[in-house]
Formats: C-alpha cells, sequence, structure tokens
C-alpha cells in the first residue's frame, strides 16, 4: 500500500482520536489512524493514573465542577468550553466508555462505582481503575475498535511518521493552487519500516497527537509527545495559543534512568500523602493553605522551592502511615515500580521531583475542534480550546479528550457526505533526500533541546535564560533546516526538527506574556 484517499485521516490513537474514530466509524467511514509507535497503545492516554471525571447530571455537580476548573486555572480558563465539558462528558463517557467499550473502573461490593478525590478538586467525583486508568481506557477503546468484523472500515498504520499536513498552497503542483483557500487535505507519512513516504489524501484530517513532555529532561510523557501535530498545523497554517503554559506534575519518582520518569499519581496526594523534605518535614503549608492539595503549579514550585533551600535533589511522598493492603490494592502499579526500585511505599517515603507533564496550550479549535484551516481539526492535548486557561485541574485530560474527540466526530458527520475528494495529481509527491544522517548527532541535538527547555523554559522563567535559550535555539533550527533539506528521513530527525519548531513557539509565548499566573511563572 502506498498512496492512498481516506474518508477520515485520524494522527494519533490516544483517548482524543479513538473516541473520534469510534464515532465516525459507527456511521461507515472509512478511517485511518496513524501512529508513529510500533504498537497503537504507547500514547500519553496510556500512562495516565489518576482517573476520569464523571459527574453525571443526578450529581448536581456541574456549577461545582466549572468553580473548580474556573480556580485551578487562575480564572483564566474560557467558561464556554468548561460548560460544555460539563453539560456533555457524562453521556459521553456512559455511551463510549461504560456501554460501548466496558472500561473496567473500580466498583464496590454493590457494584457501584467508587469515587476519589484529587488536588483542587471541592468534591469526590474521578472515577479509576486503580493507579492505571489510562492503561485501562487505552486498551478497552482498541480492542472495541480493532473488531474487525465490526469495524471493517478502520485501518490502523503502525511505525508511521506524520512529516507534514498537506495542503493546496504549500504542495499543489500549479502556482495557481497558491490562490486557493488554504485547507488541508491530508498527510505525507513515513513508513519507518520501508523509508517510503506515502500521500494520504483525506476528506477530513484529525490531529490527535497529545502533548509537548518529551522536549524536556524530566518529563512524565510518552517519548512521542515531542510537539509532531503542533508544528505541522502551524507550518499549514493554523493558529497555536497558550503555549506558555506547560504543566509540570508535581511528583514523579526520582531516579537517574531515562527522561520519561515515572508518575507518582495525585491521588496518592488525594488519599492522605504528604510531601516532605529531607528533614523528614511536612513543608506544604508554607506555600498554601491547601497543602498538598494545592494546585499542581503551587505544588511543583515549592517542591523546587524546597530543593534549592535544601540544596537536594529531591524531596519525598509519605503515605506509609495508610494500611499496606490498601495501598497495595489502591496504588498496584506505583507500588510495584517502588519496589523495583527498591522503595517500598508502604513503609517508608517515595523519592520525587516535578518533572513536565501537560500542555494546557495547543493548536487553536473553537468549541467542535475545527480548527481556522478548512478541513482540519484538532482534539485533546494537540488542541486548546482554552479549557485549562493557564492551569489544568487534575483528572480533566483523559475527560477532555474523550469529549471532544466525540464532539468533533459529530461536527464532521453534519457535512463529510458533501465534501468532494480532491485530485491527487494536482498534489506534489514527497520528494525523498539521500544524504546519510548520523544517530548520534541527532541525539546530541535532542539532549541539547531537552536541556535548555528545562533549565531556561521550565518551571521558573526570566528574561536571561529566555534570552539565552533563544540563541541555542537559532544556532539549532539553523543547523537542523539546513541537513533537513538533503538527508534521508528517519522518525528522529522528523521529531528533532518538529521540538525545535514547537520549542520556539514556547519562547516567543513566554517572551510576550508579562504576567505570573497559573502554570507561567517569571522569576522578573
Amino acid at each position: 500500500m502506498k498512496d492512498f484517499n481516506t474518508d477520515v485521516l485520524i494522527i494519533g490513537s490516544g483517548i482524543s482520536g479513538l473516541s473520534a474514530a469510534i464515532k465516525l466509524a459507527e456511521k461507515k467511514l472509512n478511517i485511518t489512524i496513524v501512529t508513529r509507535e510500533k504498537r497503537p497503545e504507547v500514547t500519553n492516554t496510556f500512562w495516565a493514573q489518576g482517573g476520569i471525571i464523571y459527574s453525571p447530571k443526578d450529581h448536581n455537580d456541574q456549577e461545582d465542577l466549572i468553580k473548580d476548573i474556573m480556580k485551578a486555572s487562575a480564572f483564566t480558563s474560557n467558561i464556554e468550553a468548561a460548560k460544555i465539558l460539563t453539560t456533555r462528558s457524562a453521556e459521553i463517557i456512559d455511551e463510549v466508555l461504560i456501554h460501548k467499550s466496558h472500561t473496567d473502573f473500580a466498583k464496590d461490593a454493590e457494584g457501584e462505582l467508587l469515587f476519589t478525590k484529587e488536588a483542587a478538586h471541592s468534591k469526590e467525583r474521578i472515577i479509576y481503575n486503580g493507579d492505571m486508568t489510562g492503561k485501562a481506557i487505552q486498551i478497552s477503546l482498541l480492542n472495541y475498535l480493532s473488531n474487525e468484523s465490526k469495524f471493517p472500515n478502520v485501518t490502523f498504520l503502525t511505525s508511521h511518521t506524520a512529516i507534514d499536513l498537506i495542503t493546496p498552497n504549500h504542495h499543489g503542483v500549479d502556482i495557481t493552487q497558491r490562490y486557493e483557500e488554504n485547507q488541508v487535505l491530508g498527510a505525507y507519512l513515513l513508513d519507518q519500516n520501508t523509508k517510503e513516504v506515502r500521500k494520504v489524501l483525506s476528506k477530513i484530517t484529525i490531529l490527535a497527537t497529545g502533548g509537548i513532555g518529551a522536549l524536556y529532561l524530566h518529563h512524565s510523557n510518552a517519548e512521542g509527545a515531542r510537539g509532531d501535530g503542533h508544528a505541522m498545523a502551524h507550518r499549514a497554517g493554523a493558529y497555536v495559543t497558550n503555549m506558555e503554559f506547560i504543566q509540570f506534575h508535581p511528583t514523579t519518582f526520582y531516579n537517574r534512568s531515562s527522561h520519561r520518569r515515572f508518575l507518582i499519581s495525585e491521588a496518592v496526594r488525594g488519599e492522605g500523602g504528604r510531601l516532605i523534605n529531607s528533614k523528614g518535614e511536612a513543608f506544604m503549608k508554607k506555600y498554601h493553605p491547601d497543602a498538598e492539595l494545592a494546585p499542581r503549579d503551587i505544588v511543583a514550585r515549592a517542591i523546587l522551592e524546597e530543593m534549592i533551600s535544601e540544596k537536594e535533589d529531591c524531596v519525598y511522598l509519605d503515605i506509609s502511615q495508610k494500611n499496606e493492603d490498601y495501598l497495595r490494592q489502591r496504588f498496584p502499579t506505583i507500588n510495584a515500580y517502588c519496589m523495583e526500585n527498591k522503595v517500598d511505599m508502604t513503609k517508608g517515603p517515595i523519592p520525587v521531583v516535578p518533572a513536565a507533564h501537560y500542555t494546557c496550550g495547543g493548536v487553536k479549535t473553537d468549541l467542535k475542534g475545527r480548527t481556522n484551516l478548512k478541513r482540519l481539526y484538532a482534539v485533546g492535548e494537540v488542541a486548546c480550546t482554552g479549557l485549562h486557561g493557564a492551569n489544568r485541574l487534575a483528572s480533566t485530560s483523559l475527560l477532555e479528550g474523550l469529549t471532544w474527540g466525540y464532539i468533533a466526530a459529530e461536527d464532521i458527520l453534519t457535512y463529510v457526505q458533501d465534501v468532494k475528494d480532491y485530485d491527487p495529481t494536482k498534489i506534489k509527491g514527497w520528494s525523498l533526500g539521500h544524504e546519510d544522517i548520523d544517530l548520534a548527532l541527532i541525539t546530541q541535538d535532542q539532549m541539547t533541546l531537552r536541556q535548555t527547555m528545562w533549565n531556561y523554559v521550565g518551571l521558573s522563567r526570566s528574561k536571561n535564560r529566555l534570552n539565552r535559550a533563544r540563541a541555542m535555539f537559532i544556532e539549532l533550527q539553523d543547523e537542523i533546516s539546513k541537513f533537513y533539506k538533503n538527508a534521508q528521513l528517519h522518525d528522529e530527525l522528523i521529531g528533532l526538527r518538529n521540538g525545535v519548531e514547537v520549542a520556539f513557539m514556547v519562547l516567543n509565548a513566554s517572551l510576550r506574556n508579562k504576567q505570573s499566573v497559573g502554570c507561567f511563572y517569571l522569576k522578573d
């Protein structure tokens, strides 16, 4: 299979992309789901631990949830997006997760759903599956959608890296196509195994590529969360907004292994875990009256300040006062990981540090997931409806992805039958480069990018740090752009090119914003 046409091209296989795919596939559209990973379950969704907000109408919780979303964002969220989330999400969970994919959520002895509470929530409203909620959702959605007898119209392309979105303005064979309305017609995809590039045209393209956490030295994301969707959309002409708002998770397991750090769920603090320094002193009350349940940005910066003042590499999260059996049952994945790393969370504290976790900004969309480019949608973490504003409320990420994947699909179904196929002969094929690449150099450039993002465009920023980052990014971008034109394509090279472009987005947004708010903090 080389070049081909599809009704809907979905780039990304996490909760938002799969939510849209299910709704569209049930209406017999031809759906192609693309992921750079060898296995479609490798996503940010898979690594999500805490849970997903479930607030049915009979709980009378909608107004309170909106208040919590607004408060966590420092009152910068788009309240219209919050209203849509609170009014639509429960019915979508009922339909997609509970009745169709049969996601396994924790229940009591009577079979009723169990609820928990996380930071900045005013009440218990989060359903979960131990400490592996994202994994349970990801696998259940994939199992439902992978039923070939039910969905023969769904194709998964694994080990395929999206290179660029196709527009007639940029990729038309005729100069006169530059005058056409700018629209997205599909994407060029690199088959990592054959090294061929496929031109895939589609009536509708949905970006569901996740966030940019993997651009930081320490992060909790899948390694593919490097901003591919943001960069491709930006090059095509889509608006990108709120990119300075990068949320850092306060508690990831501290060790000296990979850049991807293991998440110690917010739920551990929600269940009574206390943060202590190397002297065994609880310190969060010094920083916020809600202590461990303060918004994430406050907790993350408090930990950083404590590490600096105590001259330590980490702080500790202690929940050992809880019953041992309860902890092993409630947090089986965390407990197992800690034990593998010679830490027993039932008997002592867990070493933790902050890590880049969630991208609150992204490709700007309306409240139906539509971008400013015709035929292009963005959903989930790659998108920005304004729901999170300057800081995301815990457990809204899975909910947002599920909800807006579904809503985008609803909108697409209202008109997709009237969208005409674009003539494939009027779109150029991809021109392959032939120069050998040195992966060692690419790895070194990636390390430079990650360290620069962590040190200068991280939890705490300043004019001097940002200006230093700008100089380093300019040098990196110049080298990569020259090399990219004639080099053989490789997934890591594509990711590096995109990563530097997205780093500039975060940098420039940080320079424009003069106000410390939410998860964006300027020292000066």
